[in-house]
């Protein structure tokens, strides 16, 4: 994989990561604008495709010329069956090509589609409603993050998903301030853009995230990754 490559743009200094990406989606129209989206702001889509099968046919050919892309955008549900075509071949590239990053876009919350992607490893993917491409500058920052190995999941998905661990009492430990804090990690935020959102300093911000890591028993020799496994704490247990 060739990487994310970061561009000096304009003459104001601001540094942006252009990545290469593949869309997968049956939709033309959708996929044309999610095209648009991306090249317009620098991003360089080498490949758009209709089914799972083109998708997973085309990374491979990728693949194998030295060329494969930063990340992967998907649909959940394509054709033949409209089911789970998109989420199956996101899981099996992730576990072909661990590096590739994965970001799968759905109609509506499917808890069961995002435990299975989340259930691998914790870098490179992302789970988010369509709704959420109307946000653009949401969106082409979350195919960014993922592309370079972090996690991007929607504000809904997060709710859901921690709402059913929440009924199994994994949460009896957190404040209510922490399981907010937590929530907003898992949506791929920063300290800083946590405190931004909660108005707060990011003092305050860092100690309830070392709160949340030692109530989940998430040493520090995990580093960065307890971030993400803070979350998959709650979905595997």
């Amino acid at each position: 994989m060739l990487g994310p490559v970061v561009a000096q743009c304009g003459g104001n200094g601001v540094v942006e990561v252009r990545v290469r990406v593949v869309i997968a989606e049956d939709s033309v129209l959708l996929r044309e604008g999610l095209t648009r989206l991306l090249t317009d702001r620098g991003h360089d889509v080498v490949a758009g495709v209709g089914d799972a099968e083109a998708l997973v046919k085309t990374i491979a050919e990728l693949y194998a010329e030295g060329a494969l892309p930063d990340v992967v955008v998907a649909d959940v549900r394509m054709p033949p069956t409209h089911t789970d075509e998109g989420v199956r071949a996101a899981v099996q590239l992730r576990k072909a090509h661990p590096g590739l990053g994965v970001l799968v876009l759905s109609q509506y919350v499917e808890e069961r589609y995002a435990t299975e992607l989340l259930a691998g490893s914790s870098r490179g993917v992302g789970y988010l409603l369509k709704d959420r491409v109307a946000e653009v500058r949401e969106f082409v920052d979350a195919v960014v993050r993922v592309a370079d190995g972090g996690t991007a999941l929607d504000p809904e998905v997060v709710a859901q998903l921690l709402g059913r661990s929440r009924k199994q009492d994994v949460l009896a430990g957190l404040t209510p301030r922490e399981r907010e804090v937590l929530g907003l990690m898992a949506e791929g935020r920063t300290n800083s853009a946590i405190a931004k959102q909660l108005v707060v300093s990011d003092g305050a911000v860092e100690k309830h995230v070392s709160n949340i890591f030692l109530k989940l028993g998430l040493s520090p020799s995990q580093g960065d990754h307890r971030r993400v496994l803070a979350v998959l704490t709650y979905l595997n247990s």
